[in-house]
């Protein structure tokens, strides 16, 4: 059984910035789980592309405001009690009107070491 708090995760490798805010990393690939599961928090007036190559992603926003916009055009607002799954690798816009925080499971799981950087690229295997 793995039980890890937000408090034991909180200034150690598991803690990434990630220059728009914070990754609190749950589960990683190590974990052995199949997938990876994160609390992630973005910065208000963070408008970044985004795009998971070698990873799908579901988003269920806990805390703030932001949409997201898809390569079509199609924007989606965002607020708690909303979920978002980039099921095809979407290549997509964040926006952050406020400080939001997002649950995010990820599969395959990541490594724990991956960044975005702010250009949209990735980098390790994210």
């Amino acid at each position: 059984m793995i039980v890890r708090t937000l408090s034991e995760i909180a200034g150690t490798e598991r803690d990434v910035n990630w220059g728009n805010g914070q990754s609190r990393r749950f589960l990683l690939e190590a974990d052995g789980l199949g997938f990876a599961f994160t609390e992630t928090l973005i910065l208000a007036g963070t408008d970044i592309f985004i795009q998971y190559k070698n990873h799908l992603e579901a988003c269920y926003c806990i805390e703030g405001a932001g949409e997201i916009k898809d390569e079509g055009g199609n924007t989606h607002r965002i607020s708690p009690g909303t979920l978002y799954a980039l099921d095809k690798n979407d290549p997509h816009y964040l926006r952050a009107w406020t400080d939001m925080r997002l649950i995010s499971v990820f599969n395959p799981p990541i490594k724990g070491d991956e960044k975005h950087n702010l250009a949209g690229d990735e980098t390790s295997s994210y």
